[in-house]
């Protein structure tokens, strides 16, 4: 499969769990349940883990990767996941879902400045209908 469909794999499942994980949060804590979701990913890794990335394939990994995958992991499936349930429990998912979603906006501009990423006009001009998405929404 080819990188955009992938990526297209993956908006049409990012696109659907917002919606379940909404009407899961009912009444309950964010923080329970950022708890409730992660059992879910051990379950996939337990399942599905050592079957697709086997011991030797996490050997091969060097330290600073491991740190690096490890920080990203905390970063985005508990201090973020936590931060969009908040958001997700007292606001609308059709206005927070998208401007949770504008990450890709940081992405391209910290993959612009940080790892000197090519800066085409087309990439600008997504990255700016993005900023004026998110303004719309904010309303």
């Amino acid at each position: 499969m080819t990188a955009f469909l992938w990526a297209l794999l993956t908006a049409g499942i990012w696109g659907v769990v917002p919606l379940m994980e909404k009407v899961g949060l009912g009444s309950g804590s964010p923080t329970a349940a950022v708890v409730v979701r992660s059992f879910g990913v051990m379950a996939g890794l337990l399942v599905f883990g050592w079957t697709l990335a086997p011991v030797t394939a996490l050997r091969s990994l060097s330290w600073l990767s491991v740190l690096l995958l490890m920080s990203g992991g905390f970063l985005a499936s508990f201090v973020g996941q936590l931060a969009f349930y908040h958001a997700l429990r007292s606001g609308a998912i059709s206005q927070v879902t998208p401007v949770a979603g504008a990450y890709p906006l940081v992405a391209a501009l910290l993959g612009w400045w940080v790892l000197r990423e090519p800066l085409t006009l087309p990439r600008l001009a997504g990255v700016l209908l993005v900023v004026a998405g998110v303004f719309l929404l904010r309303k």
